[in-house]
């Protein structure tokens, strides 16, 4: 029983979501003054919207304030259906301006598509991973914003998987790519403004820079406390769940393993038609705290696999502040190398994994713990940059 109005004040924080105020909610708020005469391309997709539901397009085309004369894309394309290797240029019905696809034939904004342009705005929907592209597409856009004289403005959500701690290893110099796009680690415990601004002062960009903060929220607010409608970031991301397993059931899809995809729940669930999903189940019962792990059968809809029964387990969160995701990877991983040293083909993992030390204590046969060990140096290094760029606390 709660006896004074101290402890019900104190229930109804930890219980009662919080009503999160994104950049854009603040900018429309303010009256677009920071934009106000400016010419402006809007990067975004289908998850950048209003807390009223209305899309940052609609919201852009509807002020006087600035003119919206571009509008740009990521990966799965504006509508965030597309689940393929090329995305083309499209229309937009509302406005009429062209969608320029930046996952086609280019990554990066071109001088054309900048040609005019004052100002680019970022308003995507992140979700904590390294590998996951929409950030790399913000570092093109900002390198191609630095390189041609044009503002940049971040109009900033929160980090949903929470941003209070960091997991897994730091991209080793050297290994940058689309899915690795700077030296992070796998769960890099940041905003897209916060890394905005790492990576303008880590490139040393010449670049104007500004980030309209989120209002209400904290560095431990997972997506489900923050009064925000979730809306599915990309095809196989489709509850917190899944984005909270990614970081480290997604380090695993670059091998001969089934993560769900083509499936009703991707990230929880892995297989192959080759699995032993009892004694897999019962390692990791044993090994992981924070879920559980049952035994199944599925035969994917499409992706790897389509069509082929496949044995495995299925992943369930039972505590999220006790679960390391990055760890829980590592253990499938060594896990599988142990049950499966002839079927399990590890040799891709490093395209997402990005640290050779990692790897190469995988590829030798050592216990988890050992795979891991080099971990806290990294993160504390890490850690260190990282507070350089935190707006939130």
């Amino acid at each position: 029983m709660i006896r004074n109005v101290s402890a019900l004040l104190l229930a109804l924080a930890v219980t009662t979501p919080a009503q999160v105020l994104t950049g854009v909610d603040r900018l429309e708020r303010d009256g677009f003054a920071i934009l106000r005469g400016m010419r402006v391309g809007l990067i975004t997709n289908h998850t950048g919207r209003t807390n009223d539901g209305r899309s940052t397009v609609d919201a852009f085309a509807s002020t006087d304030a600035c003119d919206l004369v571009a509008l740009f894309s990521p990966e799965h394309g504006f509508a965030g259906k597309l689940d393929q290797a090329i995305v083309e240029d499209a229309a937009h019905g509302g406005t009429g301006l062209v969608i320029h696809s930046l996952y086609g034939k280019t990554r990066v904004p071109t001088a054309e598509m900048l040609t005019g342009l004052d100002a680019l705005v970022f308003d995507i929907q992140d979700i904590g991973t390294r590998f996951y592209t929409y950030i790399s597409t913000m570092k093109g856009a900002m390198v191609a914003a630095a390189e041609h004289g044009v503002r940049f403005v971040v109009l900033d959500r929160p980090n949903p998987i929470g941003a209070d701690w960091i997991s897994g290893p730091v991209l080793d110099e050297g290994s940058q790519s689309f899915v690795g796009c700077h030296t992070l680690p796998v769960r890099h415990g940041m905003t897209v403004g916060e890394l905005a601004r790492m990576l303008r002062a880590e490139l040393r960009l010449e670049l104007e820079l500004e980030v309209v903060r989120c209002e209400g929220w904290s560095r431990a607010t997972t997506f489900d406390r923050t009064g925000l409608t979730w809306i599915d970031p990309s095809p196989n991301i489709r509850c917190l769940d899944q984005a909270i397993l990614y970081p480290g059931v997604g380090l695993l899809e670059t091998t001969n393993l089934s993560v769900g995809r083509g499936t009703d729940t991707p990230f929880e669930r892995i297989g192959a038609p080759w699995l032993d999903a009892q004694s897999l189940a019962r390692r990791l019962n044993r090994e992981v705290s924070g879920a559980t792990f049952t035994p199944i059968e599925f035969a994917p809809d499409s992706s790897k696999f389509a069509g082929v029964p496949c044995r495995g387990v299925q992943i369930s969160i039972t505590d999220r502040a006790v679960l390391r995701p990055v760890a829980l990877g590592i253990r499938i991983a060594c896990a599988l190398r142990d049950l499966h040293p002839d079927e399990w083909d590890s040799t891709r993992i490093p395209r997402l994994l990005c640290d050779r030390a990692t790897f190469e204590a995988l590829r030798e046969g050592l216990p988890a713990e050992k795979v891991m060990a080099g971990w806290p140096a990294e993160l504390e290094a890490f850690e260190q940059r990282r507070a350089k760029f935190r707006i939130y606390d």
